[in-house]
């Protein structure tokens, strides 16, 4: 194994990343393995796993395949020194909609979570005044 490679099983570690979760990332063009061994096996770098950890932090915000595809298509051009300056401007404007997007989607989460805590709190206090209630054993 070459130096700063790491094989599957310790990048799933790394990641808290299914084995599974991983090859069809990479089945599906996500997140290709840097390297392969003389074995055979997928090699992955840092840079590798930074790119499962953004896509598993994209998960809980419900963006789709395409969108995980077009954002991580976005910063790669952006990382590229070579992109041309009017092509990185359009980039970072769409990058913005990716922040806008990612921002809205978590609002939205917080709301969620509030209701789902209220609720678990009127719970509690059903619980509570039930128990208080209800006679000794």
């Amino acid at each position: 194994m070459g130096a700063g490679h790491m094989q599957i099983g310790e990048a799933a570690e790394r990641t808290g990343l299914s084995l599974r979760t991983i090859r069809y990332y990479g089945e599906v063009g996500l997140v290709e393995p840097s390297a392969r061994s003389a074995g055979g096996f997928r090699l992955y770098t840092e840079d590798d796993v930074e790119r499962l950890l953004l896509i598993k932090r994209m998960k809980p915000l419900d963006f789709s395949l395409e969108e995980t595809r077009d954002l991580l298509e976005i910063l790669d051009r952006l990382e590229d020194g070579r992109t041309p300056a009017a092509e990185r401007a359009a980039l970072a404007t769409r990058l913005d909609m990716f922040e806008e997007a990612a921002e809205a989607r978590c609002r939205a989460l917080r709301e969620q979570l509030d209701m789902a805590q209220e609720f678990a709190g009127r719970l509690r206090a059903q619980h509570d005044k039930y128990r208080a209630a209800a006679p000794e054993k």
